[in-house]
C-alpha cells in the first residue's frame, strides 16, 4: 500500500523540547546524536544551539521522517535511516568514536499516529501495519496471522501489561480459524472491545493491545537496550545521555540502566576484586509541567532522565 503524502494536519508537538536540549547541549562545536528524529523538533533546537563546527547525526527507521530531515538542507545535519540501536556501528563507519551527547525521544510521532495508513491507531480504520520502517519487516497483521495463541498472549501481556491477554489471544485465534483473520485496526479494536469487559475510565479497551503489538513489531525494547549500551560506549567524558520515555516498560529499562552504571557493583564470585567502574552519573528526572500537558495531552506520561558520562572508567578501590 502506498503511503499518502504528509498531511499538514498531522502536526507533531515536541515533548520537553527546551528541557531536553538544555540538558543535552554543552559544547557548541560538539557532535550529537538524535536517535529518534521524528519530525525534527529536538534536532532543530539542538542545531540552533550549535556553531558552524557542530554536527548532528539523526537516526530514524521511518522513511517519511528521513525525507523530512533531508529537506532541512543543513550541512551540519546527517540523516541515518537505521535504528538508534545501531548507532555505534553507523558512527564507526563514519569515523566517529565519541560524541558530546545522545538524545532518545522514545515516543511515537504524531504523524505516525494520525496517518491512518500507518495502522498505529484504533481511531481510524486502516490496514494493521504498525511498522516504523515500512520498507521491511513483519506487519502486526502478519504476526497475528501466523502466531499461535500462546505467542500472541505473551506479546499482549508482556508488552501491553494487559491482564486480559489470554482471552484476547483466544478471540483473535478463534476469528482466524473461522476464516476471518484480523487485518485492520477496526477489526482488532472490535475483537478487543468484545473481550475486555472493564477498563480504566477514559481509556479505550484496545489501548494496551495496540501498544503491545507496536512494541513487538518494532522490537522497541530490544532496540532501547542496544541503544543505551551504544550510547554509553560513544559518550565522551562529561557528555550527556537524555532519554524521554512514555510508558513504564521503557522507563523501567532506562532507570535500571542508569542506576546500574551509576553505582559501584561488586562481583559476588570475586569478593576481593575491585567493583565495576562507575560510568554514569544520574543528573535529573524531569516531567512535563501542567502548562505543557494542557497544551499537548500526549505529553502527560512523559518522563525524561538525564545522565552524564563520568570522566574516567576507574573503579573505586575495594
Amino acid at each position: 500500500m502506498t503511503t499518502p503524502a504528509a498531511n499538514p494536519a498531522w502536526h507533531h508537538t515536541t515533548v520537553l523540547l527546551t528541557e531536553a536540549v538544555e540538558a543535552l547541549v554543552t559544547q557548541p562545536a560538539g557532535v550529537y546524536v538524535d536517535g529518534t528524529y521524528g519530525r525534527g523538533g529536538h534536532t532543530r533546537a539542538v542545531l540552533a544551539r550549535l556553531g558552524p563546527g557542530g554536527r548532528v547525526l539523526a537516526f530514524d527507521k521511518d522513511p517519511e521522517a528521513i525525507a523530512a530531515g533531508v529537506a532541512e538542507n543543513d550541512a551540519r545535519l546527517e540523516m541515518v535511516h537505521a535504528s538508534f540501536g545501531a548507532m555505534q556501528d553507523e558512527l564507526a563507519a563514519r569515523g566517529i568514536t565519541q560524541v558530546q551527547g545522545v538524545l532518545l525521544d522514545l515516543g511515537v510521532s504524531s504523524p505516525q499516529i494520525d496517518n491512518p495508513a500507518r495502522g498505529f491507531s484504533f481511531r481510524h480504520d486502516a490496514p494493521l501495519d504498525m511498522r516504523m520502517d515500512t520498507t521491511r519487516g513483519e506487519t502486526a497483521a502478519d504476526f497475528l496471522f501466523r502466531a499461535d495463541e500462546r505467542a500472541i498472549a505473551e506479546v499482549i501481556r508482556d508488552y501491553g501489561e494487559e491482564r486480559f491477554a489470554v482471552p484476547i489471544a483466544k478471540a483473535l485465534v478463534a476469528r482466524r480459524e473461522g476464516g476471518h483473520p484480523v487485518r485492520s485496526t477496526a477489526e482488532l479494536s472490535a475483537v478487543v472491545a468484545r473481550t475486555v469487559k472493564s477498563r480504566e475510565p477514559g481509556q479505550n479497551p484496545a489501548t494496551r493491545t495496540f501498544q503491545a503489538l507496536r512494541i513487538f513489531v518494532n522490537a522497541e525494547l530490544e532496540a532501547l537496550q542496544q541503544g543505551l549500551n551504544a550510547a554509553l560506549a560513544l559518550l565522551a567524558p562529561g557528555a550527556r545521555l537524555v532519554v524521554i520515555s512514555f510508558h513504564s516498560l521503557e522507563d523501567r529499562i532506562v532507570k535500571t540502566f542508569i542506576a546500574g552504571e551509576s553505582r559501584d557493583t561488586y562481583d559476588r564470585r570475586a569478593p576481593f576484586a575491585p567493583p565495576k567502574a562507575l560510568r554514569l552519573h544520574a543528573v535529573a528526572r524531569v516531567k512535563p509541567g501542567p502548562t505543557e500537558v494542557a497544551l499537548n495531552p500526549r505529553a502527560r506520561s512523559a518522563v525524561m532522565r538525564v545522565a552524564e558520562r563520568t570522566d574516567v572508567d576507574v573503579a573505586v578501590a575495594a
